[in-house]
């Protein structure tokens, strides 16, 4: 049976303001922006080089970002390493999330910090 595989990935939504709640794995505001995130996030992943292998994200959290209306959003996703994907390769990921995100701009209606990507395998 193919290995379930993790990556980690991080990015910074400018327009979302972060709040206590957002802490709170238990708040309805958690739980209303993490399905939101689970929309939005697993849609792009379907659509990317992992995505006949992709089985989901979790998202570990929500921090506070340099400015009050920053939010950091931390996921670790998963997927099903097996013959058929070479292996994972985070730069090509990255760079299909870059562009399927218009540069790391835009996630659905949220806006993004350009310089907030990051994937690790």
């Amino acid at each position: 049976a193919p290995a379930v595989m993790n990556f980690t990935l991080n990015f910074t939504i400018t327009n979302l303001q972060f709040t206590a709640d957002l802490q709170k794995p238990n708040s309805r505001r958690f739980k209303s922006t993490e399905k939101v995130m689970y929309h939005y996030i697993d849609s792009l992943l379907q659509k990317s080089s992992v995505g006949p292998h992709f089985t989901g994200c979790k998202v570990t959290g929500f921090r506070s970002g340099r400015d009050r209306d920053d939010t950091k959003v931390d996921a670790v996703c998963s997927y099903k390493d097996n013959a058929s994907l070479a292996r994972f390769d985070r730069e090509k990921l990255y760079q299909e999330l870059s562009t399927m995100t218009n540069n790391v701009t835009k996630l659905g209606h949220y806006s993004l910090d350009r310089s907030s990507l990051y994937i690790d395998g």
